[in-house]
């Protein structure tokens, strides 16, 4: 029972608040206190406190208590708790407790007992073993785990030695024939030297006899002129005349042998026209591109992605912002510039397209592909409406003519075709290039049709004879693309080794020359003015070059080779289209 003095009473007591009765004493307050004072941080006032210390004479520092923590023992009870809560013996707990107060309030317990330091000791110690147990499994598990890591990384270090071994052996093999072929080569060397001499030569007086040949044709022409007209003035004074006799023969003759030499003709042939058409844009005052007007030029504005393998050529529409691509996935699409609008797809073909080029009235697309088939899409129907299979290899390129009854190709079999579209044949085979042609365009408005081949030669074929009438060399490696400006005037090319050319048509010569190398350039385009040359890089990047300064400046973005780059028609936007599958917008 508890005793007298643990006995204790709780008394209300009642404070009056009189503050009459309270006498407050005068604080004086001096002028100089400032706030920085106020401010002052307990560890600042503890350091100033020993100096005045010290100062005093006292030389022992004052100490600041430190916070212990005392560990009081668990009463006999608490520990039992503690044991039944810890394996949930729920019901085990009601009882003890139930019994234990029953107990307490009984005056069974007088003082309770303290559990001894040894059961708490060997339950802490209980404990860390269990904890320990467990670090040593998991630790365990690891160590197993990083030995067969172990074991599966020597076997790859192995495998990779092994391998690293073989590659050398490679190399070193690569390295003797290299070196073997590179003798060889030598060898051969000023021989392939002097056949280029020679080839040379024979096509300078190739040009030259052709050239002298139509000076006497023409003096022919001029003879048989002056001739009839004498013999038609002799046969007016003297009547009838043997000469008047032989020259009826003579027309019958050549009749006969014209009609020996007329080909088939289709009923629905196309007639090439005589007389080249009218270039409105010759003398007309074309637009500059803004890459030369804008302060800093182009920029990047749209980018997206066009197809699922690599873009290897585009073609703008002549009426409308609108672009067509062809890739190495065998599908065409046309796109709506700038926002990147899909219009049309197109499937047929079994292989890669190389080339495209739309209608001149904007109705149709021609498109040249790795199965060596050339096909027309009509976008009205909305399907292939002719396909021309006259090619034995793959088609790198397609170009309609003005007048669009004709379509002209270019093969890796060395020859290009002019395809008459309506009748669905091929009507002309040019062959002179000793090697795979690689593009042509047309002349503007001209029966002219412009081509370049990996022989490193550009010609020039007139339409209706079948024949080449000039032929420009200057280019040390294969050409991949050549272009006409707006206006007709000059052709623009470029080749496997980076450099781009310009061509004066009229006067037959090279006017600039300009190295990228060692990079491919895979297109050049001139703008509408003629004043600015777009030059696709295989490095990924576009080369423009203002033709008058011969500055260039570079176009960075795409992050593989770059295989056409166009302007549209008021210069504002370049687009460009790469192997990296994507379709960029410079404006």
């Amino acid at each position: 029972m508890p005793t007298q003095d643990s006995i204790y009473y709780i008394e209300k007591v009642e404070i009056e608040d009189d503050a009459e009765s309270i006498n407050y004493d005068e604080v004086k307050c001096e002028d100089d206190f400032s706030d920085s004072e106020a401010e002052e941080d307990l560890e600042t006032a503890l350091r100033s406190m020993q100096q005045n210390l010290q100062s005093e004479g006292l030389q022992k520092p004052v100490e600041i208590p430190k916070a212990t923590v005392t560990k009081r023992p668990e009463v006999v009870d608490d520990f039992i708790r503690n044991f039944l809560i810890r394996y949930k013996m729920t019901r085990t707990l009601d009882a003890f407790q139930r019994e234990w107060y029953e107990l307490q309030i009984r005056g069974g317990l007088d003082n309770p007992e303290l559990v001894p330091d040894c059961y708490v000791q060997n339950e802490e110690l209980e404990n860390r073993v269990k904890y320990l147990e467990r670090e040593i499994e998991k630790m365990g598990r690891s160590v197993n785990k990083a030995g067969t890591q172990y074991i599966k990384m020597k076997k790859e270090r192995d495998y990779h030695r092994m391998h690293h071994r073989r590659i050398v052996q490679e190399k070193e093999k690569l390295f003797t024939d290299i070196k073997r072929l590179k003798k060889h080569y030598q060898s051969y060397e000023p021989a392939l030297e002097e056949l280029k001499s020679k080839y040379e030569t024979a096509m300078r007086e190739k040009m030259l006899t052709k050239i002298e040949c139509e000076k006497n044709l023409s003096k022919i022409t001029n003879l048989t002129t002056t001739l009839n007209n004498y013999e038609t003035a002799r046969a007016s004074a003297n009547g009838a005349t043997m000469s008047q006799i032989k020259e009826l023969d003579l027309e019958d003759i050549v009749q006969k042998a014209d009609s020996q030499k007329k080909t088939f003709v289709h009923p629905k042939d196309s007639v090439i026209p005589t007389e080249p058409g009218e270039n409105p844009d010759m003398n007309a005052s074309l637009p500059v591109t803004c890459h030369l007007t804008k302060p800093g030029g182009y920029h990047q504005q749209v980018s997206f992605k066009a197809h699922d393998l690599a873009i290897s050529n585009m073609a703008l529409h002549p009426h409308r912002d609108v672009i067509a691509t062809v890739s190495d996935d065998a599908t065409w699409k046309m796109w709506n510039v700038p926002d990147g609008e899909l219009l049309l797809t197109g499937r047929g073909h079994t292989m890669w397209i190389g080339g495209c080029d739309f209608h001149p009235q904007g109705t149709k697309l021609a498109t040249g592909s790795g199965d060596t088939s050339v096909k027309v899409w009509d976008f009205n129907e909305g399907e292939c409406v002719a396909t021309f299979n006259d090619h034995s290899h793959p088609v790198w390129g397609v170009a309609w003519h003005h007048s669009g009854n004709f379509l002209a190709s270019c093969s890796m079999d060395n020859s290009s075709k002019l395809f008459d579209v309506a009748s669905e044949r091929c009507r002309s085979t040019f062959r002179g290039h000793t090697d795979s042609v690689n593009c042509l365009n047309f002349l503007p408005y001209s029966n002219i049709l412009c081509t370049c081949s990996a022989d490193k030669s550009i010609s020039m074929w007139d339409i209706r004879t079948g024949l080449c009438v000039q032929t420009f060399y200057g280019h040390v490696n294969a050409i991949n693309n050549v272009n006409f400006n707006t206006q007709g005037t000059l052709i623009a090319s470029c080749d496997a080794y980076g450099v781009a050319k310009i061509w004066d048509v009229r006067q037959v010569v090279e006017i600039g020359s300009y190295d990228f190398e060692p990079h491919p350039a895979n297109s050049v385009r001139f703008d509408t003015s003629g004043a600015c040359l777009a030059v696709a890089s295989n490095d990924g990047t576009i080369k423009m070059l203002e033709v008058e300064k011969s500055k260039v400046t570079e176009l960075e973005g795409h992050e593989d080779g770059v295989q056409a780059a166009i302007f549209n028609r008021n210069g504002e936007m370049l687009i460009s289209a790469s192997s990296d599958t994507t379709v960029k917008i410079w404006s």
